[in-house]
């Protein structure tokens, strides 16, 4: 099934009721937790499980997904960066070719409209290929891409409308005429994306709470370093990096942020963290599971800590189990729509 088939097929469904509501409220909290089969809702997963976010639809997520549907043509991926699965491309053909210094002068200051970013990029005269616009190139086209959905929720009217608003005067700097995708279509889209998203998005959590006596903040970077965290850019932060350059962490190790900035944190005293893992932004290849359910436990023995879900209930092997079944069900429902987790569109649409 392509992403498009898949996503009009959605919003046949969408359409008959209740599930739109249910997408689009939990879709402006944030990212959601995984309940058991039932109502969107955040408690853990099976009998003593972590939170693991992602919709009841997940058990099946093609189940019941029988009604006719016209499908729309498989979009093109036009380049490496701007994708017509997540963004709407509007496309700007100048009269000749346009130097990259004149497309780098005229580039709109911000690359955002209202919560969602957009992308510019322009079709390299002598090789052909797309790119951001570089000083000594020139370029006989330029597309920019405005990203359709995200964890904030669908783009909506206003936010396609400045969109519009910071590329026609780029546009017209460069002496080019552009056309814009109908903004009815886009919004419909992405609304479509955002329900798709909605009940494929996961993450999983676990606290690691301690049994007696409190650590401190050196103590708990000196644990977690045997197991390959570093400081995090935020405070209150580990992050155990990725093997791949400039992708994001495989886990984060996160306790209080007033903690980490204390005067004196080697006295400040910790009984808790927590350990998550974003589903979406890992490669499935990368083992992530394995890794979040080692390290919570070593973690746990390291430091005298029951692990626990965000309730209190203590977390069982069996839950771990039953967790790793479902999450084989949601990489499966990613791969076919052509946003397998950790790819760079899978990164972008669940950010």
């Amino acid at each position: 099934m392509t992403l498009t088939v898949g996503l009009a097929i959605l919003a046949g469904v969408v359409l008959l009721g209740v599930v739109v509501q249910g997408a689009w409220a939990a879709r402006k909290a944030g990212p959601r937790a995984l309940p058991e089969l039932g109502e969107r809702q955040e408690p853990s997963l099976g009998e003593g499980g972590p939170v693991l976010t992602e919709d009841a639809a997940l058990a099946d997520p093609v189940a019941g997904l029988t009604e006719p549907a016209v499908a729309r043509p498989t979009p093109t991926r036009r380049s490496a960066r701007i994708d017509a699965l997540i963004d709407a491309i509007a496309t700007l053909t100048p009269e000749g070719p346009v130097s990259g210094e004149l497309a780098l002068q005229h580039l709109p200051p911000t690359r955002r409209a209202g919560g969602k970013p957009f992308q510019i990029e322009g079709l390299n005269a002598d090789s052909g290929e797309w790119e951001v616009p570089r000083p000594g190139q020139r370029y006989g086209e330029f597309q920019a891409g405005l990203q359709m959905a995200n964890r904030s929720g669908a783009v909506n009217e206003i936010e396609y409308s400045e969109f519009v608003q910071k590329i026609q005067p780029f546009a017209d700097a460069l002496g080019a005429t552009v056309d814009f995708p109908d903004m009815l279509d886009v919004v419909a889209r992405a609304r479509e994306l955002d329900a798709f998203a909605s009940q494929h998005d996961a993450q999983l959590g676990a606290v690691l709470r301690a049994n007696s006596v409190a650590w401190s903040v050196g103590y708990l970077q000196q644990c977690a370093a045997r197991h390959g965290f570093v400081p995090g850019a935020v405070p209150g932060r580990l992050v155990l990096p990725s093997a791949d350059d400039g992708a994001p962490p495989v886990l984060v190790l996160a306790f209080d942020s007033q903690v980490a900035l204390s005067d004196d944190p080697g006295q400040a005293a910790l009984r808790e963290v927590s350990l998550s893992l974003d589903v979406p932004q890992t490669p499935e290849s990368g083992e992530p599971f394995a890794a979040w359910q080692e390290c919570a436990r070593r973690l746990a023995d390291d430091l005298d800590a029951t692990l626990v879900d965000d309730r209190g209930t203590v977390i069982t092997l069996h839950a771990f189990a039953t967790i790793g079944q479902e999450l084989g069900r949601l990489y499966r429902a990613l791969e076919q729509h052509d946003l397998a987790a950790g790819t760079a569109a899978a990164r972008r649409l669940f950010s």
